[in-house]
């Protein structure tokens, strides 16, 4: 999607939908004013009709036929009470504004983002979001009717006279597109993405940028690192394994800190022979939807260039069942010497991020946060507009939790606490990767990584509940969201 600012009156710019916001209680100024007055007062008068009421996510659209309005469209959506105006807000405005034109068939979009109340430079960045995010469509599969179906926008003009939003506006535009690359990732049928796949897509991330390297080892290569945790996943499958690491390093990097990202790429998970009941299989290429988004934050903090170093860990593996697959009761040893008594191998997340974790430390990272689709009771506790965050340093977990309120993929702080231990406990081994009794499920979960996270700040994001979601939900559509990139790119910024 093209995108671009015009200090032009809001008249002059051509568009197949130009949209204003209003508050409650309506009054047509600045831009809706003068786009009224070029229509002859028909806001006006529908506002008069209460037609248009200002109401969050109401949109009324009038066509201008012509009449001194350069876009074919104009609409008027609702953005709720003036006071309670924010980011997100602004997203859904701009999310329902796309979404009118595509009900159109049109693909150039423009908004107003001068008298929103908030920073023209700040709104310009969640617009872009909100409409990049809401415009996207996978269909990627779709033969019949493909034609007829609503097109991505193909370019959004910011209409502002601030000279920052455009840098603001780009900005947004580079972290959306990877928002919605990550999804493209969610989205492929497990048939077509495998650990290879996944591993290949990381091999063309790194040649677009000098400054990333790409690092992919097979089992032979993680067998070598002893990730006996990761291999145990691995055996029931007849695609192998792939350790993803991407290495970011800028010409001016801050000195003493390494971010470390880790996500769980698990591209396919059956259960094993603790297997998922059939109305949960359907859902399962989503398990990959951490390690999504870690290789695509990586590719977007290269291409802002953000001057930290950063390493990228994606353990890539299908969980699947054979007569060489791992069974309850199966012992195996993590690849920092500890020992796991399989006694779910459903439970099969936490024993790959428990490998990468241990090796991304070993590659230098000093601030480790890994994002991973966990535990069906982060879903249950939180639902799908907060992802659950634990960590071992206060500190590094409201860094964390506020770069996810800025950048709209927010966290809920789960407590991570030493009374959690008793729940993996192991008569025959150092700890069980699952637990018999029925509470606290994300926190021990957590807490079960802590046991690999090494020493320095880390956090862990569980976020089954975000990463796809089965209904719309704000400027999201049904399935993937591409969730955690646009936190991480926020977090290495406010690292710089």
């Amino acid at each position: 999607m093209k995108i671009s600012t015009s200090a032009s009156p809001p008249t002059a710019v051509a568009a197949d939908l130009m949209a204003v916001a209003v508050t409650l209680p309506v009054k047509l100024e600045g831009a809706a004013a003068a786009l009224d007055d070029a229509i002859g007062g028909q806001l006006t008068e529908l506002a008069a009709a209460g037609e248009i009421r200002g109401n969050r996510g109401r949109v009324v659209v009038v066509h201008t036929a012509g009449r001194g309005v350069k876009a074919k469209r104009v609409a008027v959506v609702g953005m709720g009470a003036a006071a309670k105006v924010d980011a997100e807000a602004i997203r859904n405005a701009a999310a329902t504004a796309c979404r009118s034109m595509q009900s159109v068939r049109g693909t150039r979009l423009a908004l107003v983002i001068d008298g929103l109340g908030v920073d023209a430079a700040d709104a310009a960045g969640w617009a872009v979001e909100g409409a990049a995010i809401a415009g996207y469509r996978f269909d990627r599969y779709k033969t019949v009717g493909a034609n007829d179906l609503p097109k991505p926008p193909r370019s959004l003009t910011l209409v502002t006279s601030d000279r920052a939003a455009r840098r603001r506006a780009q900005r947004a535009g580079i972290v959306a597109a990877a928002v919605n690359r990550a999804r493209d990732l969610q989205h492929t049928p497990p048939n077509e993405l495998g650990p290879e796949e996944l591993a290949e897509r990381a091999r063309e991330i790194a040649a677009g940028d000098s400054r990333l390297r790409c690092k992919v080892l097979d089992e032979r290569g993680i067998a070598r690192h002893r990730m006996g945790a990761f291999l145990a996943v691995a055996q029931g499958s007849g695609r192998p394994p792939r350790l993803i690491e991407l290495h970011y390093r800028p010409a001016k990097a801050r000195s003493g800190m390494t971010l470390g990202i880790v996500g769980k790429g698990l591209t396919y998970d059956s259960g094993g022979y603790s297997i998922k009941p059939v109305g949960s299989l359907a859902t399962m290429k989503f398990d990959m939807s951490g390690g999504a988004a870690a290789l695509e934050a990586a590719a977007a903090i290269a291409e802002l260039g953000l001057p930290i170093n950063v390493v990228t860990v994606v353990g890539s593996v299908e969980n699947m069942i054979d007569r060489n697959a791992y069974r309850p009761d199966d012992i195996v040893t993590a690849a920092n010497g500890k020992t796991i008594e399989i006694t779910n191998t459903d439970a099969e997340g936490r024993l790959v991020l428990a490998d990468c974790l241990h090796h991304a430390r070993r590659l230098g990272a000093t601030h480790l946060i890994d994002l991973a689709t966990l535990t069906g009771g982060a879903t249950i506790a939180l639902g799908d507009y907060h992802a659950g965050l634990m960590s071992n340093d206060d500190e590094w977990s409201e860094q964390v939790r506020a770069a996810g309120d800025r950048s709209g993929d927010h966290l809920w702080p789960l407590p991570l606490h030493d009374t959690h231990k008793r729940m993996f406990r192991s008569d025959v081994a150092d700890m069980a990767n699952s637990s018999t009794m029925r509470m606290a499920i994300p926190c021990y979960a957590g807490r079960f990584l802590q046991e690999f996270a090494g020493d320095g700040p880390w956090a862990h994001v569980d976020m089954a509940g975000t990463a796809d979601i089965p209904r719309p939900r704000d400027y999201y559509a049904r399935g993937g969201t591409g969730y955690g990139v646009r936190l991480l790119v926020e977090l290495a910024e406010s690292l710089c």
